[in-house]
């Protein structure tokens, strides 16, 4: 078979049930003129996923597939296996529960061949696959279950408009200029970590990377409306002031920054007014802002500890 242009990089870890459905709508997608591969990184999985990955009748034809088991437990490590063990030009990330768009690859093969980018980053929407959305999910919340569009094609090189993970592409070459995936971020199995996506974004702007926005590689993010809760939010947001409070204190002074009280002070007595005055429902983004300062204090009191 031909050297491949571009791998799809799928990882996966105990999402059997939604990753059935993802595999099937591969069915859908139109093949780019140029050669690609399917890799599927099995993260350790302990359900019935190396069970369906075996069976056939899911298989793209005329498309090279592999599948390699990462027992290294982390979505980081399992991207940084995909980087192992890709052999295309460009290797695209997916998430075990999204559907893509038929056009998405071709929509970001020809922004490959007519730009020669570094990174690329297409839109995400969300899809609430079982049911009606929540009453308290608000717009500004639609970002952090993986939302994302910049509006027309264009070159990214603000630090506010990142390439998130459920749609990103990179030139392979260049994790040899910013390293690979930072394997203390990102999901790792029931944890609910993030950052890894937008991490790596900052690197790729801070070594002078071109990253191109292609708004028609378009993907759903599928999302169990049952599993929704307002708790996901606010363990995200606590684990992400956590990890930062750690790495900010390094060998700091145990007493934290002044600041910090005041406004996890502010964020706690605002969202509680907000949730008398206009009810629950519209509470949860200051609600998660307290979380975060919250997480930071833990954090900043862990120290060294919390890097081990």
């Amino acid at each position: 078979m031909n050297q491949p242009f571009l791998t799809v990089a799928l990882c996966t870890h105990n999402h059997a049930d939604r990753l059935a459905r993802t595999l099937a709508d591969l069915a859908h997608v139109q093949h780019p003129r140029q050669p690609w591969e399917f890799l599927v990184i099995d993260n350790a999985s302990s359900d019935g996923t190396p069970e369906l990955l075996a069976t056939m009748d899911w298989r793209p034809a005329g498309v090279e597939i592999r599948i390699v088991r990462e027992e290294k437990l982390g979505l980081s490590n399992a991207r940084n296996r995909a980087l192992q063990e890709a052999r295309g030009d460009y290797l695209l990330f997916m998430d075990d529960d999204e559907t893509p768009d038929p056009a998405w690859l071709i929509a970001y093969e020809q922004a490959m061949l007519e730009h020669q980018p570094d990174a690329l980053g297409g839109r995400i929407e969300v899809l609430f696959e079982d049911g009606a959305r929540p009453s308290w999910l608000q717009d500004e919340l639609l970002g952090f279950l993986g939302k994302l569009n910049h509006g027309t094609a264009r070159w990214l090189t603000e630090s506010t408009t990142p390439i998130f993970g459920g749609n990103f592409a990179f030139r392979r070459s260049v994790f040899a200029r910013i390293g690979n995936f930072d394997a203390r971020l990102g999901r790792q199995g029931a944890a609910n970590i993030g950052g890894e996506d937008t991490e790596i974004y900052q690197r790729l702007l801070a070594h002078g990377c071109h990253v191109r926005w292609v708004p028609d590689a378009i993907i759903q993010h599928r999302i169990q409306t049952p599993k929704l809760r307002r708790s996901y939010f606010l363990d995200l947001h606590f684990r992400q002031g956590r990890i930062e409070g750690n790495h900010e204190r390094a060998d700091k002074s145990k007493i934290p920054p002044a600041y910090l009280l005041p406004q996890l002070w502010r964020a706690a007595i605002g969202a509680l007014g907000q949730r008398l005055r206009e009810g629950p429902n519209v509470t949860l983004r200051r609600e998660m802002n307290a979380a975060y300062f919250i997480g930071y204090l833990v954090g900043w009191g862990l120290g060294q500890r919390g890097k081990k």
